[in-house]
């Protein structure tokens, strides 16, 4: 293993990563302690003094035009509440900061272990913090009219609590609670319509793979195999496609009562998948889980190279991320072939380096001088940032987080791949 693969090295990596998107996008809300929140985006000074306020920023229906963040962002912190809410993109920075503290714990969960210095909260605890954030600005709910996003938030608050437990800082009540509410949720949006499967909405006219499958995950990490089985037979009947190994992103009846498949094929979508599938484990599961993953790596990978492709900026900004994070749980699980798991690892790894590789330092003047040790990452890993997100563009906290899940999960593969050739006894 190469220095610049060992284990140090990816950690040293994964913190980078969580300083630079803290440092730039983390905020307490409207100024409250005990708070924490991912700004939408953050904008630095053009060199040239000038803002570029529409540059590497999604146009998305509704009036979503840069223009507008880059007058907000001089408000703050009011545009925390006047910005749009992404809720999904909260609960995955709560996974992100989980990850980081699983490290911290790693090093022995002391001051000198955190990710942002001794002086500064832990991972954990920041995560915490976040969770209050959330239930704040969501309007002192944790739920709201998407069964994905509210599924993505229970599988969060789960890993924090263990977390807290293995620290030995017990977790919060809170985080129970939150759970046993949306799990009601969940329970709601599954349905014998369709055939089976959660809906997406509360619109009910739509049941996909985006919302299937982290809830499927949610039941099994919380011992409702049954359930969680019934959701990946569905998906597995209704939207795998054996010509690609993949599956495709939903279905809903149309007027006639036809069942009409929605047939785009997303890299987010493989990810809890897999992850329900080696969490229940079994034969069939896991046989279906090493065809995935032989899938991700022939057909979601950007033109000859084995680094994964990405789905660009807004919520796609994530996605290619959320599928790291479980393919670096199939690299280490020795009931998969030696040659899947090997397949998951480089597809992680490979990753992470061009998004490490094609990474820019925070430039001069572009921002306050805490932040010139910093970095952006580009929003697509086989394109570097410099193109992707030049000084003064807009860039986007999906689009950062996805970086940085998928430093956390090369540093988790190296960490499973160095523990394997370890002496016994060492």
């Amino acid at each position: 293993m190469t220095s610049s693969n060992s284990l140090t090295a990816w950690q040293d990596r994964a913190d980078h990563a969580a300083q630079s998107v803290t440092a730039l996008f983390g905020r307490k809300l409207l100024f409250l302690p005990g708070t924490h929140l991912g700004a939408v985006l953050w904008q630095g000074r053009h060199p040239a003094g000038q803002d570029q306020p529409g540059a590497g920023l999604s146009q998305e229906p509704g009036g979503r035009r840069g223009w507008l963040f880059a007058a907000l962002r001089r408000v703050r912190p009011a545009a925390a509440l006047v910005l749009p809410w992404h809720y999904w993109w909260q609960a995955h920075y709560v996974d992100c900061l989980v990850d980081t503290g699983r490290r911290e714990l790693g090093g022995g969960a002391t001051p000198a272990t955190r990710f942002n210095g001794p002086d500064r909260p832990s991972a954990g605890r920041l995560a915490s913090r976040l969770v209050t954030g959330i239930r704040l600005r969501n309007a002192l709910t944790f739920v709201n009219n998407y069964y994905d996003d509210m599924a993505w938030l229970a599988l969060a608050t789960l890993r924090l609590d263990r977390l807290a437990e293995e620290t030995r800082r017990p977790g919060r009540r809170r985080n129970a609670t939150v759970r046993a509410s949306l799990a009601l949720q969940f329970d709601a949006a599954c349905t014998d319509d369709l055939g089976g499967g959660a809906f997406w909405s509360k619109k009910r006219d739509f049941k996909n793979t985006p919302a299937t499958a982290p809830v499927a995950l949610f039941y099994a990490r919380t011992g409702q195999h049954g359930k969680a089985q019934a959701l990946l037979d569905w998906l597995d009947a209704t939207l795998f496609d054996q010509d690609q190994g993949l599956y495709l992103d939903g279905a809903r009846l149309n007027p006639a009562g036809e069942v009409v498949l929605e047939r785009s094929v997303y890299t987010y979508n493989q990810g809890p998948v897999l992850g329900a599938l080696l969490e229940l484990g079994g034969d069939a599961n896991l046989a279906r889980a090493a065809v995935l993953v032989d899938a991700v790596g022939l057909k979601l990978t950007a033109p000859g190279s084995t680094v994964l492709r990405c789905e660009g900026t807004g919520d796609g900004g994530l996605f290619t991320g959320i599928l790291c994070r479980y393919l670096a749980l199939a690299a280490a699980d020795t009931r998969l072939p030696e040659a899947t798991r090997a397949t998951a690892a480089r597809l992680v790894t490979d990753t992470a380096e061009a998004f490490w590789s094609g990474r820019r330092p925070v430039a001069p003047k572009e921002g306050r001088s805490r932040l010139e040790s910093r970095s952006v990452f580009s929003l697509h890993a086989a394109q570097p940032a410099a193109a992707t997100y030049p000084p003064g563009a807009v860039v986007e906290l999906s689009t950062q987080l996805q970086a940085w899940m998928t430093l956390e999960a090369a540093a988790a593969v190296t960490a499973s791949l160095s523990a394997r050739s370890a002496p016994a006894g060492t």
